[in-house]
């Protein structure tokens, strides 16, 4: 689905319950809030206990829940990628899950967790999972590129090179020594 399918559906009236489209609507979320800061939209779609499970979250936002939650992944996001623009490739729709495939991109000019900003234009994939109840969003799993985002802008290795192999030679290492602390 391309983001511009639904056309004028921001004008559109706040649906009564049963009557979102569910499909439209975590599209739209994903990309109004994130590159428009739509906040509006997080507080008509996002239930107060909403629990989002994204293993890249820092620590302070892993148990976060509701739409005060969003705002601040999405604000933390915002701040560091300023030009951010998060497009939905694929929406597929079964019951109360919809799947959403999308890419971002953005130039990182400001701190995010504690990565200085480095002016480097980066990209990123992943996929996210809404489950839905009475038309708002009760619990989201994503899983994105965040390691590919780390090499990007510095924080991992590039690949191939010297800092890899030295990495992967501490880790080997590393094994060795938890295999023994922990025999099977």
């Amino acid at each position: 689905m391309s983001s511009d399918a639904m056309a004028g559906a921001d004008d559109a009236p706040a649906a009564t319950p049963g009557t979102v489209d569910l499909a439209d609507a975590s599209r739209r979320l994903i990309e109004e809030t994130f590159n428009s800061g739509k906040f509006d939209l997080v507080d008509q779609f996002v239930a107060q206990e909403a629990l989002n499970h994204d293993p890249a979250l820092p620590a302070d936002l892993r148990d976060a829940r509701g739409p005060d939650a969003l705002k601040r992944v999405v604000t933390m996001y915002r701040e560091a990628f300023p030009d951010l623009r998060m497009t939905v490739d694929d929406v597929i729709a079964s019951g109360d899950k919809v799947v959403v495939r999308w890419h971002s991109e953005g130039t990182h000019r400001g701190k995010l967790t504690g990565l200085a900003p480095t002016g480097v234009h980066g990209s990123v994939t992943g996929i996210s999972i809404d489950q839905w109840r009475e038309d708002k969003i009760v619990e989201t799993w994503t899983e994105w590129d965040n390691f590919g985002l780390a090499r990007q802008l510095g924080a991992a290795p590039p690949e191939g090179s010297v800092g890899e192999k030295i990495g992967l030679g501490v880790q080997q290492l590393i094994a060795r020594w938890l295999r023994r602390k922990n025999p099977a």
